[in-house]
């Protein structure tokens, strides 16, 4: 299991997976929190999260959850991989097992980053490996934000928290990401590709 974090976004030191690198975040928290003109006071205050967690985070420290950053992104307006992205080649090759990742702090979930939204595109995509257990469960994101989902092995509880839906291998489903939903892996090795459509 991943080590368990608290709401403030710091994880404990045995975490298993985290592949988003700390300065590429470090970097990219400092450039949107200045461009949205916003104090580290102020933008901690707004994600819910303490003003030194947040410090930490831009100073290069740490190690944030997929909540954190989410929380962060929708405060700044920005696509999640806008925060831990490094700049890419014009060829990019990603080996399995490589990548951003990024673990959630209450369920065995991990997403890597796999493509982001280009200049004038509006969507990302990422290579989910989850295990059973607590499910993800996600806050709503920015506005008019719009998730698909493909399981490529395993199956799980994938869609609205109210009423997601069971899938298998190649089953797909879309659903609104700025309402409350969740993934749940029923089996080991769930794996899955997420595409996150900003509209």
């Amino acid at each position: 299991m991943l080590a368990a974090e608290g709401r403030d976004g710091m994880a404990g030191q045995d975490r298993t997976r985290s592949g988003a690198p700390l300065d590429v975040i470090a970097a990219s928290l400092r450039r949107e929190r200045t461009r949205a003109g916003l104090s580290l006071t102020e933008l901690a205050r707004r994600a819910k999260i303490s003003k030194s967690t947040l410090s930490q985070l831009e100073a290069g420290v740490g190690n944030p959850s997929v909540e954190t950053l989410w929380a962060l992104s929708v405060v700044l307006n920005v696509p999640f991989s806008r925060l831990v992205e490094p700049p890419r080649p014009a060829v990019q090759v990603i080996r399995a097992g490589e990548g951003p990742a990024v673990a959630a702090e209450r369920a065995d979930y991990v997403a890597t980053l796999l493509a982001s939204c280009p200049p004038n595109a509006r969507r990302d995509l990422y290579f989910i490996a989850a295990e059973p257990g607590k499910p993800r469960e996600s806050e709503p994101h920015m506005p008019g934000v719009v998730e698909h989902v493909v399981l490529c092995h395993g199956r799980a509880l994938v869609g609205l928290t109210e009423e997601p839906v069971e899938l298998g291998p190649g089953d797909y489903v879309a659903y609104p990401g700025d309402v409350s939903h969740v993934f749940q892996a029923l089996e080991p090795r769930t794996r899955a590709v997420l595409v996150s459509e900003h509209i």
